[in-house]
């Protein structure tokens, strides 16, 4: 099966969250299935940066496309990136729209012409798959490649090359929608009619991600619970309705991740690899992470709670600032790296400042510093008010680091409640919204922290959990050929 990615970021060439640890795992799983699968890319500054000087930085697949628009054209160069990994990379060149310093916007905001950037992106998939190889099932990745499916459906109703092939959507998040004004349906050339209620159109504005879950064949989100939760009023930030009318075809897949980046056996930006079997490098892990945030003085005995995230009130860090004095009062010392909402970003340098000997913060995001937090902490705190899927969790299982979450989307569908009565479970729940469950949770670690045996096989069990991606690439192979066969 002939399978065409389409994601606005994608590991090792552009990243800026989670969505491009799962392109540069899922696309390379279906691969190892015996599938030739591409993935096509817009070309950013980072990206450029990534393949300068390499053998495919200027390999031309396509030297031009004509991206039409109401009153102009863009013009969009294919570079050939290669195989890697067993994927297919196409990167599509378009300098005055991709060439920039960030991948979506600034300090400042949104960049203005995102609708412009991310449609000719979608028609330059389809264009570049017309002459490169057509599909046998186009595989779409949260709003900025929503609109692939409305042109399928639409501009190329009519071509006989496109018209047939049908469309998974993946919503990754619904937070994030892509809302741009309805000039943008004239300037993307999409017919008005698409701009009604039951189609693009929402509170007068046009909705990609909307687009793509209304004109999509499947649409997937990346757990069950998530699936379950975005048909809510809560979760679904406003698409809840049309989620409920296409329940039918909606499905929740678990993200998987890549142990060949996360794995503490391997893993070269830690300062000591272990096993289950043997555990003495975590030792050495946690004392080169206290260093690395200027704790060195912490004692043997006193636990280490770690964060990674995005700085936000979505990750919970509402929560945090409820608890953070009772925290502060136990025997434990907080690793926090994160950035994000100013906020919550000073709000993290305040507690620091407060809790020198006990709290050290760093505001930036530094993929080793991350690696170095999952390995060097006794617990990992991930109280997300909502939660996709989550893949921090997950690493933490791995690296034998105890989870502490809120049992929200992915959060509920990978962690089992300690049970201190059968030794079952992998890390510690709360439910709801008062922080003070989120504090019992921790309670509930830091005492059994003090039992090493317990703890030991507690760290043990988690790191035997297996959430590779061979079972999330089968399941979609399955459901791609589902669709397949649905349309023929």
């Amino acid at each position: 099966m002939r399978i065409v990615f389409a994601a606005s970021e994608c590991v090792p060439y552009a990243k800026t969250g989670g969505l491009a640890d799962i392109m540069g795992a899922l696309p390379a799983a279906v691969a190892r299935l015996g599938h030739e699968v591409t993935m096509y890319l817009p070309l950013y500054r980072q990206t450029q940066k990534r393949l300068q000087g390499g053998p495919t930085s200027r390999r031309v697949a396509i030297q031009s496309l004509t991206i039409p628009f109401e009153n102009y054209s863009r013009f969009v160069t294919v570079l050939d990136g290669g195989k890697h990994e067993g994927v297919q990379h196409y990167f599509l060149e378009c300098p005055e729209l991709f060439d920039r310093e960030s991948l979506y916007g600034t300090d400042a905001g949104e960049y203005s012409d995102n609708a412009e950037r991310y449609g000719l992106y979608c028609r330059a998939v389809i264009e570049s798959a017309k002459q490169l190889g057509v599909p046998d099932i186009f595989h779409v990745h949260d709003w900025q490649a929503g609109l692939l499916p409305v042109m399928l459906r639409t501009i190329y109703y009519y071509d006989p090359l496109m018209k047939h092939v049908p469309v998974v959507m993946t919503i990754h998040n619904a937070g994030y929608q892509g809302l741009f004004p309805s000039s943008v349906i004239p300037q993307l050339l999409l017919p008005w009619d698409t701009f009604t209620m039951d189609k693009l159109e929402f509170y007068n504005q046009v909705n990609f991600l909307k687009g793509g879950i209304v004109y999509a064949d499947v649409i997937t989100t990346v757990s069950r619970t998530y699936a379950e939760e975005i048909q809510t009023p809560e979760f679904g930030f406003g698409l809840d309705d049309i989620l409920r009318k296409r329940s039918a075809d909606l499905h929740g897949i678990l993200d998987g991740v890549d142990y060949n980046h996360w794995n503490p056996a391997t893993d070269p930006k830690i300062a000591a690899h272990y096993t289950p079997d043997r555990l003495d490098g975590k030792a050495a892990c946690r004392k080169d992470l206290l260093h690395a945030f200027n704790l060195d003085h912490c004692k043997a005995s006193t636990p280490v709670l770690g964060m990674v995230s995005r700085a936000a009130t979505q990750k919970g860090f509402d929560f945090v600032a409820e608890i953070i004095d009772q925290l502060a009062a136990e025997d434990i010392y907080l690793v926090v790296l994160a950035m994000g909402e100013p906020y919550y970003e000073n709000f993290l340098r305040s507690i620091a400042e407060r809790y020198p000997q006990k709290i050290a913060v760093k505001i930036v995001y530094d993929e080793t510093l991350a690696h170095k937090v999952e390995a060097g902490s006794d617990i990992f705190l991930m109280p997300s008010r909502y939660e996709p899927c989550g893949l921090n969790q997950i690493y933490s299982l791995k690296y034998g680091t105890v989870p502490v979450v809120r049992a929200t989307g992915g959060l509920e569908d990978t962690i089992g409640d300690y049970n201190p009565a059968t030794g079952s479970g992998t890390g510690f729940k709360f439910y709801g919204t008062n922080p003070q469950d989120f504090w019992l949770a921790i309670q509930r670690a830091l005492t059994l922290f003090t039992d090493k045996a317990a703890w030991r096989q507690l760290m043990l069990t988690g790191m035997a959990r297996n959430f590779s991606w061979d079972k999330p690439a089968a399941d979609y192979v399955r459901l791609y050929e589902d669709t397949v066969r649905s349309k023929s």
